[in-house]
């Protein structure tokens, strides 16, 4: 049985899908009510599934006349992936992340299932025992970031 989150990602991605401009604009507070749940299980969804590594950028302006502008980045250019590797670099580096960011590049066709499978390998833990989370984290965002790039390449 699906979530309210699951409603939530389902509802946003029709408004995008049907939306005549490159972005959808809501207010938070609407999107709650309509969904009787509160405004912060939307920022959850926001956050969650309306992320840069799937393919997403959300702009948020506050106050009484705020609103969300969730945008979906269509037929990416190497620009935009270097902008994103640039936001997963500058952050602490979660597998999890870079996963989904995997999968949305395999989605877009610049990834085979072969390279996809072969890259999550360097992301199992499993692969770093014997080093401390933080090593094993800055491993992994070395080794993954660098594959990628050598992959990617072409597009640049």
């Amino acid at each position: 049985m699906a979530s309210l989150t699951d409603h939530i990602e389902e509802y946003l991605k029709k408004l995008l899908a049907i939306s005549t401009r490159n972005y959808v604009e809501i207010q938070r507070a609407e999107l709650a009510r309509k969904f009787s749940c509160v405004p912060s299980q939307v920022n959850y969804v926001l956050n969650s599934r309306f992320s840069p590594e799937r393919g997403y950028l959300v702009e948020s302006r506050r106050g009484g006349s705020g609103y969300i502008r969730i945008y979906r980045v269509v037929h990416p250019q190497a620009r935009i992936w270097k902008d994103v590797l640039r936001e997963m670099e500058a952050g602490s580096f979660e597998p999890a992340r870079a996963k989904q960011f995997l999968k949305r590049i395999f989605e877009e066709k610049f990834l085979s299932r072969r390279e996809a499978q072969m890259m999550s390998i360097l992301l199992q833990d499993k692969h770093y025992r014997g080093l401390s989370r933080e090593e094993s984290r800055e491993l992994q965002k070395r080794l993954f970031q660098a594959s990628l790039e050598a992959i990617l390449k072409s597009s640049y």
